[in-house]
């Protein structure tokens, strides 16, 4: 059996209220115990990890990533995304259905978990599609996707428009205690936008997006899950009235969650001034009235997950113009410390709430018994280096795909050690944190 001694880290676990100075072990792939001092004596084979000054917590679950394997490797497959999931400090993620073909039925599903047990990185469970194809006309197996180990229902970025399906869909997940991940946007009011709707768009002559394409689909989504009772999780919220929607809802004993990602939480609408590709996401970047709100959700709980909302694509179909590349940003990597940047160096967030948001909020949106350090749960652990500041280098990602707007940007904050069961999985090289530190130095 491996043990592991984790020793001196500031042990932050939300799960359990659990902040400070603590040793933490575990043996067998399983959380042990984590108390002040615990004695290396008598533990055979035992590996210790010095973690003074770091923060160790929860590995980080993600509820949707886009894996594009099978269909799509020229982006991404299991192998890198999940190696990219490690950098990031993910230990679990939720397999988004858009590949293709769709995960919409069972051999699907179960092909997901195989490729991701090859990898041998992080935990991947898949999410399967509402609808055959993803079409939003027909329903998929449902039970047999959940007998292939589907944690939930998602048709990706393609909004189910089609308001009675949704609710079949509803009622259907809810008889296997399922939730639904929906992409709430209005298709018609979306179609052939590249950014947010408002004054930038007005004066760039682009096509815009309006919050009101969030804003309708988020009061449908609502009523329909009210009315069937079944589990609704909106996914990349980024408007000022959906947040405030969700929270209403919330307090009518709704059974609804939602989650934003860090590049909505940290860049407005200004950057496509740019018109660079590498800024265009769905949905789009809006403007700071909506990010104050969706901070202002963060806090107070009414957003449960961030996710990285990892859309990996081949840096080629970015080289495109602006109104014909695809939207998507490669996310996983980079995540922590944009969240670092948006929401605790401003003071906007705790390191508690955040990592809250990064482990047990996205494991009770799934259903999954990870994101704690609980004594008996499974040894999923991140270390991280608050203080270590470095540059973003798309060149490096173990992602298959380059595509963020957040190369060559100076950050702060990184994940330097990854345990998955228990068994160290990913170790930031010695050389990259010196050179971190140099290239900081040097900046200053």
């Amino acid at each position: 059996m491996n043990s592991v001694l984790i020793r001196g880290g500031r042990v932050i676990d939300p799960a359990n209220g659990l902040d400070g100075i603590y040793d933490v072990l575990s043996v067998g792939g399983i959380i042990r115990s984590i108390e002040h001092h615990i004695s290396a004596d008598g533990i055979e084979g035992l590996q210790i990890l010095e973690a003074s000054g770091l923060i160790v917590a929860p590995g980080f679950i993600d509820t949707h990533v886009s894996l594009r394997e099978p269909g799509c490797e020229e982006d991404e497959c299991a192998a890198t995304g999940t190696a990219a999931a490690l950098a990031g400090g993910f230990t679990t993620i939720a397999a988004m259905s858009d590949s293709d073909p769709v995960v919409d039925n069972r051999s699907s599903a179960e092909f997901i978990r195989l490729q991701a047990e090859r990898a041998g990185n992080c935990r991947v469970f898949p999410l399967g599609a509402v609808t055959k194809g993803s079409h939003g006309q027909e329903l998929a197996e449902i039970g047999q996707l959940v007998d292939g180990g589907a944690v939930g229902f998602s048709d990706a970025k393609r909004p189910v428009a089609n308001s009675e399906v949704m609710r079949r869909a509803l009622e259907y997940t809810k008889m296997f205690d399922r939730p639904i991940l929906h992409f709430a946007m209005v298709p018609e009011l979306a179609d052939g936008g590249v950014m947010h709707e408002g004054f930038v768009s007005t004066r760039l002559g682009l096509r815009g997006i309006p919050a009101a394409a969030q804003d309708i689909m988020t009061d449908r989504d609502i009523a329909l899950a009210q009315l069937t009772g079944g589990r609704l999780h909106l996914m990349c919220v980024t408007t000022r009235d959906a947040v405030d929607r969700i929270r209403i809802a919330q307090s009518r004993g709704i059974a609804l969650t939602a989650d934003v990602t860090p590049h909505h939480l940290l860049l407005t609408d200004d950057v496509m001034e740019t018109f660079d590709t590498l800024y265009r996401c769905n949905p789009p970047l809006r403007s700071q009235s909506h990010i104050d709100s969706l901070i202002d959700g963060l806090k107070d709980g009414t957003i449960a997950a961030i996710s990285a909302d990892h859309q990996p694509l081949a840096i080629e179909k970015k080289a495109v113009e602006l109104d014909v590349a695809p939207p998507g940003i490669c996310g996983l990597e980079t995540l922590l410390p944009i969240c670092i940047q948006a929401l605790i160096a401003p003071g906007h967030l705790t390191w508690s709430q955040l990592i809250a948001r990064l482990t047990c909020g996205p494991a009770g949106i799934l259903g999954l018994p990870h994101g704690t350090l609980s004594p008996g749960a499974a040894a999923d652990i991140v270390l991280i280096d608050p203080s270590l500041n470095w540059t973003v280098r798309a060149s490096e990602f173990r992602s298959r795909s380059r595509n963020t707007p957040f190369d060559g940007r100076m950050v702060t904050g990184r994940v330097v050690k990854t345990l998955v069961d228990g068994e160290l999985r990913y170790s930031l090289a010695i050389s990259d944190q010196k050179t971190s530190t140099k290239l900081d130095s040097h900046a200053n």
